[in-house]
């Protein structure tokens, strides 16, 4: 069952229909908010920074465009999605919000809440970075502020944020599919023609067939590049597990074999938000010094950092260690976080707990090696993945087609996002199709 026919299905059945159509409307006001800038800002300025910035260009792929736009929700879902990390980090440095974790819903609301709590910190924060990043531009996008009209905007920009939370706790709960996830993608769909059609209007010569061929060379490589992603998305490693056998009233029951999946990219998008944070955060720092004496040191090394540290920097060495610097991030984070997600040791007492074992592996400590062996070998696949998506294919794809990666919108990063929350939505979709067929067939 393909997504359409899926979806076909689902508007039959008035309950999942209520679902879609309240999903819907939720990510049509985002979209709504994401076209509401916040005044004062120069647009012209704003469109010359992003055309320089491949990085923030990825960031503002993460808010759907409104980071570009200096929207109310220009900072997406970033401050959430990195406070939801930060915890799940804390449940492995803190026993006791590791406990808390195991207490059940109770436990897990808990989190949450304090997960909320830290988004609305990290969300002035970074709105503050960038009042102070978009004011020591050249040109500058916003003008001298006073400590009122930056509070103003600190305050807006980070309500926006909450808004989304809430907009993909709402989603999640009364809606289909994850929430925060949804709207990313809608994000990405969103500004979708708007970005395709700047891009064919700057390079757009009036040369005939002759300006479509990158087009065309692009175009090929997003679609194989949409089938490789596909593949690696529902790429499982099933190591084997068998029940064994045990007696219950009088007879023998159990001796169940089944499958124990381990995902290739079992880290989804999360090392590329990690890599893109580190990376961007000395840009922000030297821009807080743009405004030092001339002759200082320490302007000589923002200025040198502006000038030097990006993608595609004339400084071939500094490009390559960049280059470098960034693939490594995010082959490092890839390991990090499938680490924090997938813990072998409670794995194997959960399969110990539950009389299940690994054929030819001892239960406890021996399965938790084993599982840990076999998942670092899975990882590296996964982890090498990642950094091609994110480093070598839009450099790659930049030399073939000869469009600038700072122009590419449907970049490596957005396809991986787009075909994996489309593949997730599609999946839960069928779970709730097959629940109800289940039911009515009983009823």
């Amino acid at each position: 069952m393909n997504l359409v026919e899926a979806l076909i299905n689902a508007i039959r059945l008035p309950e999942l229909r209520n679902k879609i159509l309240f999903t819907g409307g939720i990510l049509v006001v985002f979209r709504l908010f994401a076209n509401i800038a916040i005044p004062g800002a120069k647009q012209s300025a704003l469109s010359l920074l992003f055309n320089q910035q491949a990085l923030l260009g990825l960031l503002d792929l993460f808010s759907g465009g409104g980071l570009s736009r200096f929207s109310i929700v220009a900072m997406g879902m970033n401050p959430y999605i990195n406070a939801t990390i930060i915890m799940q980090l804390m449940t492995v440095i803190s026993e006791r919000i590791k406990e808390i974790q195991k207490e059940g819903e109770a436990g897990r609301r808990r989190i949450q809440r304090w997960s909320r709590y830290l988004t609305v910190a990290l969300g002035a924060g970074q709105g503050y970075g960038f009042t102070v990043l978009f004011q020591n531009t050249s040109p500058a996008i916003l003008p001298a502020l006073d400590w009122f009209q930056r509070l103003q905007i600190i305050m807006v920009l980070t309500a926006g944020t909450v808004m989304l939370m809430w907009f993909g706790e709402l989603i999640t709960e009364y809606g289909i599919g994850n929430g925060v996830s949804l709207i990313i993608f809608a994000g990405i769909i969103g500004r979708g023609p708007q970005g395709i059609a700047s891009v064919f209007s700057a390079h757009s010569t009036g040369g005939g067939l002759a300006d479509y061929v990158p087009f065309i060379i692009f175009g090929a490589i997003a679609l194989i590049m949409t089938a490789v992603i596909i593949e690696v998305q529902q790429a499982t490693r099933k190591i084997p597990i068998q029940s064994a056998q045990r007696v219950a009233g009088g007879r023998e029951v159990g001796r169940r074999a089944s499958f124990l999946p381990l995902r290739v990219n079992h880290a989804g998008v999360i090392p590329i938000i990690f890599a893109i944070s580190v990376m961007f955060l000395p840009t922000i720092v030297a821009n807080y010094f743009n405004a030092a004496p001339p002759d200082t040191w320490y302007y000589r090394a923002a200025h040198w950092i502006q000038g030097n540290f990006a993608p595609d920097t004339p400084n071939l060495p500094m490009a390559v260690t960049y280059n470098a610097l960034y693939f490594l991030l995010t082959f490092g984070f890839t390991y990090f976080y499938t680490a924090i997600t997938f813990d072998v040791n409670d794995v194997a007492d959960n399969l110990k707990r539950y009389s299940s074992f690994i054929p030819g592996i001892r239960p406890g400590p021996p399965t938790a090696y084993y599982l840990q062996q076999v998942m670092n070998r899975v990882t590296f696949v996964g982890a090498v993945f990642l950094g091609f998506i994110t480093v070598i294919l839009p450099i790659a794809t930049a030399k073939i087609s000869g469009i600038p990666h700072q122009q590419m919108y449907l970049g490596g990063t957005a396809i991986l996002i787009v075909v994996g929350v489309a593949l997730d939505t599609m999946k839960q979709l069928q779970t709730q199709l097959v629940m109800r067929q289940y039911r009515g067939f009983i009823k």
